[in-house]
């Protein structure tokens, strides 16, 4: 770790009694904002903590997705381009499921294929905004596993998790805010924003098996043949194989691990499926 030469802090000193004051009043306004705003998913009948409402959301994703591929330094590809029409396809199946049709986000899904053919990644904006790069799509090897990638992102939509998420990592901000106020010490600053960081990653890792699970459900509803996920993880695992990450620095759990809980899944809610599961799928599209 570098040494910049800092001795505790910029003034060395312990923090004056206001400045305390202060920063516990920051914290306060931050906890009492976090858990006043309390509500149960009705898909995942687990307690969230959400300021957003859905209609937010809605407007949130749909304001944001113009922006992604010039984010991202590449471009949409849209139709006529018959991968592009196989995922809004494919998206617009799933989306027809009971539970996406029955949602606050009914009619505002959309799926998008971006054109990095390097990067291996999906991913969902609030309110039904859900991406794929050709980095992941080219990799894939029938509908079955498509329908596992994009179930799994309107599984995020569904769950709420980025309203969620961001609701948490508001909490976040405004206790790394006390800290930094209530202390003159850099290094109590500092530590309280990797603390900060690292709860955001955990959480994270939760969603996404949330996430799994979900997908699962939505692909089976919609007609697709679940144990497509666990080909999903399968190509994961090879994208990630020698990467030198540990786990828990990663904002998704090992491959692995999740293979392992959604074959847990399939044997509960599709075990025949499983029993009569090819790992050795023919290519399809």
């Amino acid at each position: 770790m570098s040494n910049y030469g800092y001795n505790g802090g910029y003034g060395g000193g312990s923090a004056s009694p206001i400045r305390i004051l202060i920063g516990l009043v920051i914290a306060g306004i931050g906890l009492i904002t976090y858990f006043s705003s309390t509500q149960v998913n009705q898909y995942t009948h687990r307690k969230q903590h959400i300021s957003l409402s859905p209609q937010q959301e809605i407007q949130m994703g749909l304001n944001s997705a113009p922006e992604m591929a010039s984010e991202m330094h590449t471009r949409e590809i849209t139709p006529p381009d018959r991968q592009a029409i196989l995922v809004q396809r494919v998206g617009q199946r799933l989306a027809a499921g009971p539970e996406p049709r029955s949602s606050e986000y009914a009619g505002h899904f959309q799926y998008h294929l971006l054109a990095d053919a390097q990067t291996v990644n999906a991913f969902a904006l609030p309110g039904g905004q859900i991406f794929i790069t050709k980095g992941l799509l080219d990799r894939l090897t029938n509908e079955d596993q498509l329908a596992g990638v994009l179930g799994h992102e309107t599984g995020h939509v569904l769950a709420r998790h980025s309203a969620e998420l961001l609701a948490k990592a508001q909490l976040g901000q405004s206790l790394v805010t006390a800290a930094a106020v209530g202390s003159d010490r850099y290094s109590h600053a500092a530590a309280a924003q990797v603390a900060n960081q690292m709860l955001q990653l955990k959480f994270s890792r939760g969603d996404e098996s949330e996430a799994d699970a979900k997908g699962v459900e939505l692909m089976a509803e919609a007609g697709y043949n679940p144990t497509g996920m666990l080909d999903v993880m399968k190509v994961l695992q090879k994208v990630s194989a020698g990467g030198a990450t540990p786990e828990f620095m990663q904002t998704h759990p090992n491959p692995e691990h999740r293979l392992d809980d959604l074959v847990k899944i399939l044997k509960e809610k599709y075990p025949d499926k499983l029993r009569t599961y090819d790992h050795e799928q023919q290519k399809d599209f």
